[in-house]
């Protein structure tokens, strides 16, 4: 074609062309002219987007020119031409301003607006200094009329416990106070009188204290009888109480099985059994009813309640008094209690029990108390975290403290609890704390930290806690210190306390830390002691159903290894 095509000038430019451009086929010598006719063209790849257009390539610009609006000129008088003057305006020139003074005036200007803003900054400042101080002093009176009221509601529950004592803790708040009034007189004698005055004063405050003793006893009989009745009432309402757990929609299910209807229907006749002030006929249809309940079994405990039932029926159709027959109704009060616990006519006893249904389990952990003289279960001892031997049962030692030491744990045992409240928040598996009982955290605070604050001296045991040291580790007698609820909220916040309290004092901590940790030796090896037994029994957790059931603990029906005296 003539768009592909060479001009020679003579045959030997053409063959020298053909001999550098023509390529031959190897097997045939045949000789082509165009390399592009031995393979096919390259195709590109030619998409659905137009790549141009006409209307961009035949475009045509234009310059157009525009006009503002307003038209302004300025005309003078001339020849030819007058403008009148009347609007003119007679302009003469102040004083010249040279640069540096413009300067100076715009930095005396800059200076003034920096000066009132200063002002307001400062006001603002200072208002919210104010603002603060008065938030302060009304919480420092909030704060103090709190701790007022919480030291009033304290003393009123101390008096409370005092007067109407009812439980050992009570008792034990109770003869600390006669211990102390003892004390005190004591003193007194020994201060005013000598010779024979002084025995004779010291006679008449024995009778005194023995008068005092015998009133807390007589006190403690009550409180006994009536805790047993509170038992009694606690221990029926958990067997009626139905089955509850969580469901799968997070609210509470609650279910009656044959047992716990079983167990209300005896709850109700019990009830009735116990009501005071009934006409003879009501009475007849209790004991009527209670006849009925017992005859369906057929056992010694059943005949024994039977032919009491009898003789009452007997006695009322006689008329017998009120009076007469109190007797005779507690034993079928009694009688009928003891059919309740049997786990034989009633199945949910089983689980409230604290004596095992098989006798022969009675048998393992048995002790000898050195103070009884008695062979008591391993239940019936308190071991403290140093305790190398087994010791005395709790009855010896609650006798010698009430005879002999009389001693008050109800402080530390409030500080126990809210250094375990705290503990429990962490989450990172502290244990120590809870291996404490009230006597060790008592030697702990009085010995090793001397009852007080070490950054205020603060005595009051009430106001004061036991914090971490170091709040990465955990909580332990050689890893706390002893500050007031203020100080340990401060000091909880502190990341390096080394750095915050200085050498010295630092230095004063971690002596302390050491007497504790001699003191508390054994506790590192008791707490993998017992973690390593809970692993090994494969205790589960509660769920939810049973936190709800128990009262958010878990019934323990697994027996630790008991632990055995050490050389």
């Amino acid at each position: 074609s003539p768009w592909n095509c060479v001009l020679f000038t003579n045959e030997e430019a053409r063959k020298q062309w053909y001999q550098r451009r023509v390529r031959g086929h190897k097997e045939s010598g045949k000789e082509f002219h165009n390399c592009s006719v031995q393979t096919l063209p390259k195709r590109y790849f030619v998409g659905d987007t137009p790549k141009n257009c006409r209307e961009t390539q035949t475009v045509v610009s234009r310059h157009v020119r525009s006009q503002t609006t307003s038209d302004t000129s300025t005309q003078m008088t001339k020849t030819g031409c007058w403008v009148s003057d009347r609007q003119d305006k007679v302009i003469i020139p102040g004083k010249y301003v040279t640069a540096d003074e413009k300067f100076g005036y715009m930095l005396r200007q800059v200076i003034v607006l920096q000066s009132y803003f200063r002002r307001w900054k400062a006001q603002k400042y200072v208002n919210s200094i104010r603002q603060d101080h008065i938030r302060r002093i009304e919480w420092e009176k909030k704060e103090e009329e709190r701790k007022r009221k919480e030291k009033e509601r304290r003393l009123k529950e101390e008096y409370q416990r005092r007067m109407q004592p009812l439980s050992k803790e009570d008792f034990d708040l109770v003869y600390h106070a006669l211990e102390l009034w003892r004390r005190e007189e004591i003193e007194n004698i020994n201060a005013t009188k000598s010779g024979p005055e002084r025995k004779a004063a010291l006679a008449g405050l024995m009778d005194e204290e023995t008068q005092l003793i015998a009133s807390i006893q007589r006190h403690k009989l009550i409180a006994k009888k009536d805790n047993g009745k509170k038992a009694k009432r606690q221990f029926l309402e958990k067997c009626a109480a139905p089955k509850e757990w969580i469901g799968f929609d997070g609210m509470p299910t609650k279910m009656d099985t044959p047992y716990t209807m079983r167990a209300k229907d005896l709850k109700m006749t019990y009830d009735s059994l116990e009501k005071r002030y009934l006409t003879r006929e009501e009475r007849l249809d209790i004991l009527l009813q209670l006849k009925l309940t017992v005859k369906e079994h057929d056992c010694k405990l059943t005949k024994d309640i039977v032919e009491l039932i009898d003789r009452e029926a007997d006695l009322l159709m006689r008329g017998s008094k009120e009076a007469n027959l109190e007797g005779l109704r507690q034993r079928i009060s009694t009688l009928f209690l003891q059919y309740i616990k049997t786990p034989l006519f009633n199945a949910e006893a089983a689980n409230l029990l604290k004596v095992p249904e098989d006798p022969s389990s009675l048998r393992k952990d048995i002790y000898f108390c050195r103070g009884c003289g008695n062979y008591l279960p391993s239940t019936d001892f308190e071991l403290t975290t140093n305790a190398r031997s087994i010791g005395r049962c709790r009855k010896c030692k609650n006798l010698d403290s009430e005879g002999r030491l009389r001693e008050d744990f109800s402080r530390y045992r409030s500080l126990l609890q809210s250094i375990r409240g705290t503990e429990e928040a962490f989450n990172d598996n502290s244990r120590i704390i809870f291996l404490l009982t009230e006597a060790d955290l008592r030697y702990l605070a009085e010995n090793i930290w001397g009852a007080q604050s070490v950054l205020s001296q603060w005595e009051d045991t009430y106001d004061l806690t036991l914090v971490r040291w170091n709040r990465r580790l955990e909580w332990s007698p050689w890893n706390c210190v002893l500050l007031t609820n203020e100080e340990a909220r401060a000091h909880s916040k502190l990341v390096k306390p080394e750095e915050a309290y200085g050498p010295v004092f630092t230095q004063k901590i971690k002596y302390r830390h050491i007497l504790g940790k001699q003191y508390f030796a054994s506790m590192p090896k008791l707490a993998d002691y017992m973690s390593k037994n809970l692993t090994s029994v494969n205790m589960p957790l509660p769920s939810n159903a049973e936190k709800i059931m128990y009262g958010g603990k878990k019934k323990e029906n697994v027996v630790l290894p008991a632990l055995t005296e050490t050389k």
